[in-house]
């Protein structure tokens, strides 16, 4: 049977069940758990290395999150049919579990360590990434690595005004508010989601309503590390010099904090400045002797100079920059600087700065998910790049980095719930945001200058949507702390905080949090929280004196999308056998055409630079769909003449039979009297549809002028096989109704 291990079994109060399985599956990793919850498995180790290199003096953690494709039972696509790179969706949630366990392992811990969490088994109803943490954590907390856990982490979801934990699919569907939620049993760590304009309020119950379910969760790691009770390992991976610290602040500190009072604003001549201070400091000593001091002296001044700048923004309330703590950089801003892109602007705040683009396409530019869980379309796309130069670091541009799919995928929960998704923007949307100038919140500087861009390209977004990122500094001891709006790269590096919150004047639509110290309350969280509010205001009055409100149309040169709705039971003949008769129209008309389908209607989205094609498209589906109605006139074309009439095309791809008898008034012995031949414009009338067959009986007498005196001849008695020519048809249904009263019988005198 093989060893039980140790299970620990988690009731929540939504009535979901979660055991957490260690010391049955993986058992040479320094710490596994398996975890089930329902149809989902995952499993989840940790191996941390027990040998450091020489001079690391940082932490190398790699988190890895992965689905198999197996767990939903499903094959990956492409060639190779394998799991190759991972995809945004499981980058992304590498990220959150990355960001959650980082800040809990000790400051002096540098072994490499590995965690993986791998998806086994799910369903398409429940999201698995709210558990991923949580058996991450777990892992880490029954394994000997040194860990200031556990952590957990929860989706929390307001419907109506409810809050609900660990939604499914469908009910995140009526969400207003969805945040992923990380901390330990004291504090929140982490947090990440999208809202529907919700309130300040509605945010800080969201965030108090999560914690209070990942107490739970981190009670039972401490109940299961205790049954396991592996003690955690000894390490030593930093060797220090106590009295050159000592020596280095006492002539390094004081320099430090009055150039932090000065409030340079130039991000490379404060580097520069703070480098010389360590460089003359290093001066009284030889090169022999530089050899061992100046690496732990790098080390040292680092931590010198993180609580110089902290101590000058508690004391002073005097940033770096020379702002006070509610201030934020000045803005400018252009639109429209790039002649064919279909939007563009540029946001600059302070040395940070975004050039964004907006590309509209149609249907068939949608992005395709096919991942084990998640599947299906995405119609509005933002992507980040941040190259070197941005930051002026001679560094090639290589794959996209996690970074820039996080801070992406940020930017575009920000601004997608402001852009309708119905007839009235029919388009997709593709948002670019290149990072030119980078120092602190460029994610933020994407959100700004997209909505700009959006705007200039004419989408009718709802609202205008800014972002702003928030920073923090606090003294445990004295119990001071800053709150700072529109934070610098240096803040973020130093601070206790880094908030960014995303909004329109009325309320929230996205934010992302990573707290690296204990003890944040939520009074602080609060205050931050107004704080940003201010900052948001602020940020998009500054834009509003570029443009206020999207353009009244789009640009002459971007391709214009029509929608029409047709019964859902002609779509198979708007398409075509093979797909012949869209791809014919298509070419014809010189436009994109694509098909969708609801419960109820077909919906045609028809797409051409040029309105005249769009017409013509529609009007050629309009035919295939329309339904012929006795005493409607048709503007026809003859398609084939046959001995007893001609075949009319009275609609695209509906042809009916106009008898020899009812071309004219007079008589006509043979078709050739006619004079009509293929092709032929004719305008004729419906006049009659045989309710057995359904077919179409034609006529084009009854439009012309009655000859003076004309009488009806009296029908002649039929012979054997009469004078059946057939009502004619749909040349849809290949039967031209032909009838046989040619080929026999007697068709007696002609009166």
């Amino acid at each position: 049977m093989g060893p039980e291990g140790f299970t620990q079994i988690i009731k929540m109060p939504n009535g979901q069940e979660i055991s957490i399985n260690t010391g049955r599956y993986a058992k040479q990793a320094d710490g596994a758990a398996l975890l089930r919850c329902g149809d989902i498995v995952m499993l989840a180790t940790v191996c941390s290395a027990t040998e450091v290199a020489p001079e690391t003096d940082f932490f190398p953690l790699s988190v890895d999150y992965r689905e198999k494709y197996y767990a939903t039972g499903k094959f990956p696509g492409g060639f190779f049919k394998r799991e190759t790179k991972p995809s945004d969706y499981e980058v992304l949630i590498s990220r959150l579990i990355d960001r959650a366990l980082r800040p809990l392992f000790p400051d002096d811990y540098h072994a490499e360590t590995i965690v993986q969490v791998t998806l086994l088994s799910g369903n398409k109803e429940e999201a698995p990434d709210c558990l991923a943490a949580l058996a991450a954590s777990a892992a880490i907390t029954v394994s000997d690595i040194p860990f200031h856990g556990p952590i957990s982490e929860v989706r929390v979801a307001m419907i109506g005004d409810e809050y609900v934990i660990n939604p499914t699919f469908a009910q995140m569907e009526d969400a207003r508010l969805e945040l992923m939620v990380a901390a330990s049993m004291k504090d929140i760590c982490m947090v990440e989601g999208e809202c529907k304009e919700v309130s300040e309020a509605e945010m800080l119950g969201a965030l108090k309503a999560a914690h209070e379910a990942i107490k739970i969760q981190c009670q039972a790691q401490i109940e299961l590390a205790e049954r396991d009770n592996k003690e955690k390992r000894v390490y030593c991976h930093e060797v220090n010099d106590e009295d050159l610290r000592a020596d280095l602040t006492a002539a390094c500190y004081q320099p430090c904090y009055d150039f932090a009072l000065t409030g340079c604003a130039d991000k490379h001549k404060r580097e520069e400045t703070f480098s010389g201070i360590l460089e003359n400091y290093l001066t009284k000593y030889t090169e022999e002797e530089l050899e061992t001091v100046k690496p732990l002296a790098a080390r040292y001044f680092h931590d010198v100079e993180r609580s110089a700048v902290r101590n000058a923004v508690l004391n002073e309330r005097i940033r770096l920059d020379g702002r006070q703590t509610n201030e934020v950089r000045p803005i400018w801003t252009e639109v429209d600087i790039l002649p064919k892109a279909h939007g563009s602007a540029v946001f600059t705040r302070g040395e940070t700065q975004a050039l964004v683009t907006v590309t509209l396409g149609t249907k068939l530019d949608e992005q395709t998910l096919d991942g084990a869980v998640v599947e299906g379309t995405n119609n509005f796309i933002l992507h980040y790049n941040f190259p070197g130069f941005a930051t002026g670091e001679a560094k090639s541009q290589r794959s996209t980095s996690r970074r820039e799919i996080g801070h992406g995928n940020l930017a575009e929960r920000a601004l997608k719930s402001m852009v309708p998704h119905d007839e009235t923007m029919p388009y997709t949307v593709r948002v670019v945001s290149d990072i030119l100038e980078s120092n602190g919140s460029s994610s933020m500087a994407s959100v700004c200058g997209g909505c700009l861009a959006l705007m200039d390209a004419g989408v009718p977004m709802r609202k205008p949507v800014a972002g702003v990122a928030m920073g923090m500094i606090s003294d445990s001891e004295t119990g001071k702390y800053a709150i700072l709006t529109d934070i610098l790269g240096d803040e973020d590096h130093l601070g206790d905080m880094d908030f960014k919150v995303t909004g329109t004047k009325d309320g929230i639509t996205a934010c992302q949090m990573d707290i690296k110290v204990d003890g944040l309350s939520y009074q602080v969280l609060a205050e931050a929280l107004e704080q940003a509010r201010q900052g948001r205001l602020h940020i998009l009055g500054e834009m509003a004196k570029t443009i206020s409100e999207p353009r009244s149309d789009y640009k002459e040169f971007v391709p214009r999308i029509e929608t029409i709705f047709i019964p859902k039971e002609f779509i198979g003949a708007v398409i075509g056998p093979g797909g012949k008769v869209i791809q014919e129209m298509q070419k014809e008309t010189n436009t994109v055409i694509c098909i969708t389908e609801d419960d109820k209607k077909g919906i045609v989205e028809i797409s051409s630079q040029n309105k005249e094609d769009i017409e013509a498209a529609k009007a050629k589906i309009r035919g295939i769909v329309a339904v012929p109605e006795v005493g409607e006139i048709y503007d026809g074309k003859v398609t084939s003449i046959m001995s007893f009439g001609a075949f009319v095309e009275i609609l695209p791809g509906k042809d009916a039979l106009l008898h020899i008898s009812e071309i004219d008034w007079k008589r006509f012995e043979t078709m050739e009297e006619t004079g009509l031949k293929e092709g032929d414009p004719i305008q004729v009338k419906l006049i009659e549809i045989d309710e057995k067959t359904g077919k179409y009986r034609l006529s084009r007498r009854v439009l012309l002028p009655k000859p003076e005196g004309y009488e009806e001849r009296k029908p002649a008695p039929r012979g054997n096989g009469g004078n059946n020519h057939g009502n004619g048809g749909n040349r849809n249904n290949g039967n031209h109704g032909h009838g046989n009263g040619n080929n026999g019988g007697n068709r007696g005198p002609r009166r």
